[in-house]
């Protein structure tokens, strides 16, 4: 049961959604066509994207890579967050902004939406700026330009403020400076449009495209792949960005390497310089030593010895280049403060010391390229300044052990070529002192060309520089719009349509404590009968039924005559009194008693109806808002005439039961009417008397079915005081004005033995909730024509 109990429920909760189709169909309609003119007139937005590769720098040295392979520098992986830490720097996105004049936006003003033009090809004109860029970059401005022809346009700076006429190419006076508009070859697409240009702060510019672009490394980590994507409402612009980003990216580490080349070169001129006047000196020395000796060709000696003493030179030469570049090197990174540029490849033969300062360089470069953006104590500085502290202390030890290592080799060549220039000393002086300057000027002729043999290397180096990225995936759009995505939009606009009404639905079922049709109060009638659901009717419908009525109102109260007739066969005795009563007033018990007669007289029974409420009478007001039923022996009688009634009766003895009924036709049917009378002072101690128990035992007797309508429950106790004389109570409940709870009143008098035979009617219930669910209603055999046969 309990199953079958929540299946039901379930089935009825549906069908109280499914009768709100109407509304449901018409949110929807009303979203989709919402939905319908947000996407006719939202600005699209479309996305660009680029994948490029972060090449491997050759000249890493060897021992920077066995820390990372110890993962003590965190790997790849932080390499490449470098970079894109160094790629979404700042200073590139200001480059890109005035390079590509991002901060300048033409838009084609339209009724509801403007169009933003992009890419000189399409603007009608383009703006020169009198004022200094540095004013420019910094001034926000909005203006309009009404083009009038290709030779004249209006300008105004508020969008419903007066136009000024001018020529194309005269001077404009703004707050930010003089501008010149000067017309393109596009001038004339734009004749009679509107023109709306912003000019807007290139920092502001920069700092927004800087949060809009999402660059990321590949999930990979060993990978060296960066994703760069860009989203804007022009397509081009931002393929534009991202290609300008890249190239920036690329140009940034060329210059970097043309720093350290061009420190190297200095370095070497430098040296060439000081060593070109030694080579001059030695040269001149040669010459006058020949020239005062008159010395041509001093020919050959001892082959051996001169071999001999020509090896040790040129050993002791090698040395003595190399400790001489090597001692500059220890010199100048000694002297150094902070960390800059240092000479790279100048000879030194110790390769780890060539590395060892092509690593320093690039963290350099690297170090200036973050601090553009970001301050010293940002982490990846700090991380790049330790790391070049230990490249340098690193290059100092290496420098000490390979100058320590070089004067001990030439100590240990001198004493050789000492040894063996003592035979030679035997030679004549002349050959010996020639020899002597012969010595010094090769020596120092073969620095001389070492150094310009490392220079033009220097130069080299840097002309085949590569770029430190290579382009994979250049950038490209979407080429169609990824926002507003009109698939979601429309889905999302049907969800809402069906969510509004459902809402208010559920929320108005959540709030709701209201009795709205038979099925509802069976929940809580604890097995009290529900005889009978009562539709509401119109404003122009009849309020009474007719003799041979097969209305709706008509079939309900033969439904309800049928079930009272059951009640009273199933009940012991004949007690043909029937009380119509409800909790306040106002719920319909007139109507209803009203009603409950004319249909049982329609069958010829014999019916009287009875004022019971003496408090506030109704039955006076409901026939004389109705005198067109009225016919027969009162037809011109109105009701308010009638002076006698209940009241009368109770108050005054010599008052008979005659006196008091009041033959009435209502529509054809014969009714007998004892009306309420006037208001007594005193309605409790008259409904205890013993006239209102004579009453009701004489009327009994004359009548088939005396009917009624008594005072509302909750209100006062009169309906209590004589309900011992009533042998069925029909208490009716209005719907969607009976408050649920109201029903636990005449529930608890039933089980208090105080009200008998109590049975509920449901009043003025809508057409669509009558039966169950609305499924099954009353009206059998009439034609209702379908609603879509009406299109």
């Amino acid at each position: 049961m309990s199953t079958n109990g929540k299946e039901m429920d379930l089935k009825e909760m549906i069908s109280i959604y499914l009768k709100k189709w109407k509304w449901f169909a018409m949110c929807v309609i009303i979203a989709l066509t919402l939905a319908h003119l947000y996407l006719r007139y939202a600005v699209p937005e479309f996305v660009a994207s680029a994948k490029i590769q972060i090449l491997e720098d050759k000249g890493a040295s060897s021992e920077l890579s066995v820390l990372q392979d110890l993962d003590i520098f965190s790997g790849n992986k932080a390499k490449i967050e470098d970079e894109v830490e160094i790629l979404n720097a700042r200073d590139n996105y200001v480059s890109i902004v005035k390079n590509l004049k991002l901060n300048i936006r033409y838009f084609v003003t339209g009724n509801i939406r403007s169009k933003e033009l992009y890419g000189q090809e399409k603007y009608p004109f383009t703006i020169n700026f009198i004022a200094p860029d540095s004013i420019i970059n910094k001034s926000k401005h909005e203006f309009f330009v009404d083009i009038i022809s290709e030779n004249d346009f209006g300008y105004t700076e508020e969008e419903d403020g007066s136009v000024v006429k001018y020529t194309f190419g005269s001077n404009i006076k703004t707050k930010i400076g003089d501008i010149i508009l000067i017309p393109t070859k596009q001038i004339k697409g734009y004749k009679g449009e509107r023109v709306r240009i912003i000019v807007n702060p290139i920092p502001l510019v920069a700092d927004a495209y800087q949060n809009r672009i999402v660059i990321n490394a590949a999930d990979s980590k060993f990978s060296n792949i960066i994703n760069i994507m860009l989203r804007d409402h022009v397509q081009q612009r931002a393929i534009d960005v991202i290609d300008a980003l890249v190239e920036i990216n690329n140009a940034n580490a060329v210059n970097d390497k043309k720093e350290i080349a061009d420190r190297t070169t200095k370095f070497i001129n430098d040296r060439i310089n000081e060593i070109y006047g030694t080579l001059s000196n030695a040269d001149e020395t040669a010459e006058n030593f020949k020239t005062s000796r008159g010395i041509t060709d001093l020919g050959s000696q001892a082959n051996v010895t001169f071999e001999q003493s020509t090896i040790g030179e040129q050993q002791l030469q090698d040395a003595n280049i190399q400790l001489n570049i090597a001692s500059s090197m220890k010199d100048l990174i000694s002297s150094e403060e902070g960390y800059e540029i240092i000479p790279s490849n100048v000879g030194i033969s110790d390769p780890g010391i060539a590395n060892t300062a092509e690593q320093y360089n690039a963290l350099v470069a690297q170090r200036k390229r973050l601090l553009e953006s970001s301050g010293e104590k940002n982490p990846v500085v700090v991380k790049l300044d330790q790391q070049l502290e230990s490249l340098k202390k690193g290059m100092q030890s290496s420098l000490n052990n390979v100058t320590n290592n070089l004067n001990l080799k030439v100590n240990s060549l001198s004493k050789q070529l000492s040894q063996i220039n003592s035979r030679i000393y035997a030679a004549p002086s002349n050959e010996r002192a020639l020899r002597d300057i012969s010595r010094k000027q090769q020596t120092t002729e073969s620095l001389y060309l070492y150094l310009l043999q490392k220079r033009e290397e220097s130069q080299i180096t840097f002309a085949s520089a590569s770029p430190k990225s290579k382009i994979i995936n250049p950038a490209y759009g979407s080429y169609r719009p990824v926002s507003p995505n009109s698939r979601m939009v429309y889905l999302a606009s049907i969800v809402l349509g069906l969510l509004l009404p459902f809402s208010v639905i559920y929320a108005g079922q959540l709030l709701d404590n209201k009795v709205h049709n038979k099925v509802e109060l069976e929940r809580f009638s604890e097995n009290v009968p529900i005889l009978v659901e009562i539709p509401r009717l119109g404003r122009k419908e009849a309020k009474f039924v007719k003799k041979e009525d097969r209305s709706v109102l008509a079939e309900s109260l033969r439904i309800l005559r049928t079930n009272i007739n059951y009640l009273q066969r199933s009940k012991k005795g004949d007690n043909n009194v029937i009380f119509v009563t409800s909790s306040v007033p106002g719920e319909g018990k007139t109507f209803v008693s009203s009603n409950l007669a004319a249909i049982y007289a329609s069958t010829g029974k014999k019916v009287l109806l009875i004022g019971g409420d003496i408090r506030n009478p109704k039955l006076y007001n409901f026939f004389n808002d109705n005198p067109e039923v009225l016919n027969g022996k009162n037809k011109a009688k109105p009701v308010r005439s009638v002076k006698t009634g209940l009241t009368e009766y109770l108050n005054d003895t010599t008052t008979q039961l005659g006196d008091i009924i009041i033959p009435t036709q209502v529509n054809s049917n014969a009714i007998d009417i004892i009306f309420s009378g006037k208001i007594p002072p005193n309605p409790t101690e008259l409904l205890m008397s013993d006239r209102i128990k004579d009453m009701f035992g004489e009327v009994s007797k004359m009548y088939d079915y005396v009917i009624v309508d008594t005072a509302p429950l909750m209100v006062v106790t009169d309906t209590l005081l004589i309900s011992d004389y009533a042998g069925l109570v029909l208490y009716v409940v209005k719907a969607g004005v009976t408050d649920l709870k109201v029903l636990d009143f005449p529930l608890k008098l039933k089980k208090e033995g105080k009200l008998k035979g109590l049975s509920f009617v449901v009043n003025n219930v809508k057409q669509s909730n009558l039966g169950y669910g609305g499924k099954y209603g009353y009206g059998y055999g009439k034609s209702v024509k379908k609603w879509w046969k009406f299109a």
